[in-house]
């Protein structure tokens, strides 16, 4: 039974050409949180006809903006309709909704503005060696970027307070946009937490995710206008 505190809590889910899978992770989310949001960025699969099967809101960019940009538009999203928690959850089915349920225990008796989702505290399931290359390069990259060394800089798995969410406008529309995240916590000096939490690597996930070779392009292209510009 959902409690009307959990009623507070929006879970924000990006989504590009999810078609596959996301009705059915709509549909798990569901049935534990009540308000869901999911911005469907200008996908040309029939991903909007598949969340538009459930309860979640649905959000449409006209053009592809990337992931960051549509993080904010359903962050914006959710504090229009006075969230007191909103959660980002990834499309792909990579995460746990168990996680979230723990996460929000978490904040509400340890209270914070930010926990951040850590697969190295907790566990990364048939995470690749290329994979793990690319997230300790993104992880050195934020460090000296923000000075915060967290284990885990990347994991798309977060609970904001309505403070936290309130303060943190996504300028950076791709994938950028962890880094700048991070960026804006240690700028604006907002409470966090990294938490365990678990990720699966599927098939499915691993088709989805950066190209190594993007992402050393991406981390690179950050660290010199970050440092040289």
């Amino acid at each position: 039974m959902k409690s009307e505190m959990e009623e507070n809590i929006w879970i924000v889910i990006p989504a590009y050409n999810e078609e596959p899978v996301i009705k059915k992770l709509i549909e798990d989310i569901n049935k534990f949180y009540l308000n869901i949001v999911v911005v469907d960025d200008c996908s040309t699969d029939q991903t909007s006809i598949e969340i538009q099967k459930t309860n979640a809101w649905y959000l449409k960019h006209i053009i592809n903006l990337g992931q960051g940009a549509a993080l904010q538009t359903g962050i914006t999203f959710a504090l229009s309709k006075n969230a007191s928690f909103i959660v980002t959850f990834d499309a792909d089915g990579q995460h746990f909704i168990n996680d979230v349920i723990l996460m929000y225990d978490e904040i509400k008796k340890n209270p914070t503005d930010v926990l951040l989702g850590s697969r190295f505290l907790g566990q990364a399931i048939g995470m690749s060696l290329k994979k793990k290359i690319i997230l300790r390069l993104a992880r050195i990259y934020t460090g000296l970027s923000s000075g915060l060394w967290l284990t885990d800089a990347h994991n798309g798995l977060r609970i904001f307070s309505r403070h936290a969410a309130s303060n943190i406008e996504i300028t950076q529309n791709r994938m950028s946009h962890a880094s700048q995240i991070i960026d804006i916590i240690a700028k604006k000096k907002i409470r966090f937490r990294e938490f365990p939490v678990h990720i699966i690597y599927t098939d499915y996930s691993l088709n989805k995710g950066q190209k190594i070779s993007n992402s050393i392009s991406i981390i690179v292209e950050q660290f010199i206008n970050k440092f040289f510009k």
